[in-house]
């Protein structure tokens, strides 16, 4: 009885030597501001991924900005704002082209056109573009509204 006794207390003790003395495993995660341009279907992946964990599980802390218009985005990355900007070459090129010595550099191309989405708060069978008729829609700028 003495030695089932002794063998809990040793038990017992080296079970809390583990929780008093384990490691803390956080890691620093690097912080990253990213300025898009525009809230938009394209970058579906992006959200998804920031909402289930995937930047920091990659030791990133990834702040997600809306920053309306690609002359903002490239204000904000020029100023340091942001580290990262989603938007059209189009104003880098203004920065470059204005001689500025600190331009931006484009890395990457997200999309290759001007796409858009036509959704409808109601699911429609069989849906045909003559359905349209008659209907409001509410196109990707602010502002727009067509009438079919």
């Amino acid at each position: 009885m003495k030695k089932i006794v002794i063998s809990l207390i040793l038990l017992g003790l080296i079970i809390m030597g583990f929780f008093v003395f384990k490691k803390e495993d956080k890691k620093e995660l690097t912080k990253i501001k990213v300025g898009e341009v525009t809230h938009s279907l394209f970058y579906a992946p992006q959200y998804v991924a920031h909402s289930l964990g995937y930047f920091s599980d990659e030791g990133l802390d990834v702040e997600i900005i809306l920053t309306s218009g690609a002359d903002k985005v490239t204000s904000a990355v020029l100023s340091g704002d942001v580290q990262i900007g989603f938007c059209g070459s189009e104003s880098t090129i203004y920065v470059y082209n204005g001689g500025e010595k600190d331009y931006l550099v484009n890395f990457a191309g997200l999309t290759q056109k001007d796409g858009s989405f036509l959704v409808s708060r109601k699911k429609i069978k069989n849906f045909k573009v003559s359905d349209l008729k008659g209907k409001h829609i509410i196109a990707g700028r602010e502002g727009v509204l067509l009438k079919m």
